[in-house]
């Protein structure tokens, strides 16, 4: 085999394996969500989604503190649950 045949084969075998990567990668990425929980008890201070489950305030980015149980982000169903401290507070269809 000469040289320019051992690039060729090199070339290839490169190849096969950036295709063989793109095509194992592309898999570990989740599907599009087909619902969203509420899930409270797991937002950081400022950056809750919409208003407080008691009423406290009505609007998103006013949690006062971390780990509020009266505070929620919108997450994948199914993810809460795996979550520490996280509670699911309602379940909504995803557009």
């Amino acid at each position: 085999m000469n040289q320019s045949d051992r690039t060729k084969v090199a070339i290839a075998g490169m190849l096969a394996a950036g295709a063989l990567l793109a095509t194992s990668t592309a898999s570990a990425v989740p599907d599009a969500p087909k619902a969203w929980e509420k899930c409270a008890g797991i937002s950081k201070t400022g950056k809750n989604d919409c208003g407080a489950l008691d009423g406290k305030h009505g609007c998103a980015n006013q949690a006062t503190k971390d780990n509020d149980d009266q505070e929620w982000i919108y997450v994948p169903a199914g993810t809460c649950e795996k979550i520490t401290g996280g509670v699911i507070a309602k379940v909504k269809p995803a557009k």
